[in-house]
């Protein structure tokens, strides 16, 4: 890590997991290492990288611990440290992260978007997100760090009905990514057959379905839109975020809250059975929580 990047930042993330593949690792490309992204990660050009399931500085809490006091004392302890996991075991691993000494625990879920592993961690390891906030949240409840360390969450929040229910279960915040591409026209048909023809195969294996954006390799540099278009895309962004929001201020007025965050799991009702239990939440038209003691 640089450390002038660092104090450059608004905050830092320490990425342990991601949702849509916990636990699992990933290969960058010798093709995507361009010279300006080789100078940037402080890598050799045009070489493959693997990306290990782990980072080789820590094995363990204890080591995380380390690791987090070093990046508070490279920054004069003014930046922010965040620890993003993937959601498999979000009790334990939050609880472990606030006892690293995380600001801010970032929950990862499977319906997280990604193109760059196998269907089969996409689609068989990982819980969704609201399956994982209520143990996410108690955790910090048990802790007494709940509101003090926040709790984001992520993968799979796409409109303001999503946002609206990951703070009602106890998140601080949402965040959104394949969301926001979308709206950005990053999957655009039209951009297909140009990604195709310019990228070889093992870069588009990576790249997925998001043609309009991300580079492969420096041919693909040639793909990339004028400013005016670009700038297009930035205006549909930005009404997507605001719609997002409209959406979840009008769920929270329509529950009588004055703010977002004065939603509560009482605002909430599940309509299926397998909903209440993963969620924690009522059955709707019963006071009956599947699994709940004492029920």
């Amino acid at each position: 890590m640089n450390p002038d990047d660092l104090r450059k930042a608004d905050a830092i993330e320490v990425v342990i997991g991601q949702g849509a593949k916990p636990g699992g690792g990933g290969m960058l490309l010798g093709q995507e290492i361009s010279p300006r992204v080789a100078a940037m990660r402080c890598l050799p050009e045009g070489i493959d990288q693997r990306s290990a399931c782990r980072h080789p500085d820590w094995t363990g809490p204890d080591d995380l611990e380390i690791k987090i006091l070093e990046l508070r004392e490279i920054t004069d302890w003014e930046k922010p440290v965040h620890v993003k996991i993937g959601a498999t075991r979000p009790y334990y691993e939050v609880a472990l992260a606030v006892k690293a000494g995380a600001d801010v625990v970032v929950l990862d879920g499977m319906q997280g978007g990604t193109a760059a592993t196998q269907e089969v961690f996409i689609e068989h390891v990982g819980i969704p997100i609201l399956a994982a906030i209520r143990p996410a949240v108690k955790a910090l409840q048990d802790l007494g760090m709940h509101r003090k360390v926040q709790l984001i969450v992520s993968g799979g929040i796409r409109n303001g009905a999503d946002m609206a229910k990951a703070l009602a279960l106890g998140a601080d915040a949402v965040a959104i990514g394949t969301a926001a591409l979308v709206a950005l026209g990053d999957n655009d048909p039209r951009h297909q057959q140009n990604t195709q023809r310019l990228a070889p195969w093992p870069a588009r294996m990576t790249t997925g379905t998001k043609a309009g954006i991300r580079p492969a390799s420096p041919r693909r540099t040639r793909c990339w839109p004028p400013v005016s278009i670009l700038s297009r895309r930035a205006g549909r962004l930005a009404n997507y975020l605001s719609v997002m929001t409209m959406e979840a201020q009008v769920i929270a007025r329509a529950c009588g809250k004055s703010q977002l965050h004065n939603l509560e799991p009482e605002d909430l009702a599940a309509l299926t059975v397998e909903a209440a239990a993963m969620t924690q939440v009522p059955l709707a038209g019963t006071c009956w929580i599947p699994g709940a003691a004492g029920q």
